[in-house]
C-alpha cells in the first residue's frame, strides 16, 4: 500500500510541475502578445490670450515628445475666442502645423464659427470640425481621455 502511496504522491508532484510549468508559459505568451493601449489626452483651447496658446503649444510638443508618437493620441479641441488661434493669420500658424506633424489632431467648434462669421476657408489647412467644442470634450472624457487645459 506504502508503495501505492509513494507512486500517487510522484504522479501528482509530476502533473503540477507541468501544470505550473503550461501555465507560466501561457501568461509569457500573453505577456508577448498584450496590445498597448495609447494613451490619450485632449487639451481645451478656449482663451483669446495668446500667452496661453504657446503654453497649450508647448504642452502638446512636450508631451508627444515625451511619450513617444506611437503611444498617445492627441487631440485640441478649439472654441470660443480659442479659435482665432488657428486662423491663417495667427501668430502661432507655424506651430500649429508643427504639432499637427507631430501627430496632433485639432477639431474647432462650428458652433463658434458661425457665431463669429468665420468660414473654413479663414482657417489653417489640416484641421478637423466637430459641431459643438464642449460636447467634443465630453465625449472624449467619456472614452477615457485625460482632459488639459493650459
Amino acid at each position: 500500500m506504502r508503495q501505492v502511496s509513494n507512486y500517487a504522491r510522484s504522479l501528482m508532484m509530476a502533473m503540477l510541475i507541468i501544470g505550473l510549468g503550461q501555465g507560466q508559459a501561457l501568461a509569457q505568451q500573453d505577456a508577448r502578445t498584450q496590445v498597448v493601449q495609447k494613451t490619450k489626452v485632449v487639451f481645451q483651447v478656449s482663451d483669446g490670450d495668446s500667452r496661453k496658446w504657446d503654453l497649450a503649444l508647448n504642452n502638446i510638443k512636450n508631451v508627444i515628445k515625451d511619450m513617444g508618437r506611437d503611444n498617445i493620441e492627441v487631440e485640441v479641441v478649439a472654441y470660443g475666442p480659442g479659435i482665432d488661434m488657428f486662423k491663417f493669420e495667427s501668430p502661432a500658424a507655424s506651430r500649429i502645423e508643427e504639432v499637427i506633424k507631430m501627430g496632433a489632431h485639432v477639431v474647432i467648434c462650428e458652433n463658434t464659427m458661425r457665431a463669429q462669421k468665420i468660414s473654413k476657408a479663414d482657417m489653417l489647412e489640416n484641421l478637423g470640425y466637430v459641431e459643438a467644442g464642449v460636447s467634443q470634450l465630453i465625449k472624449r472624457q467619456q472614452q477615457g481621455y485625460a482632459y488639459i487645459r493650459p
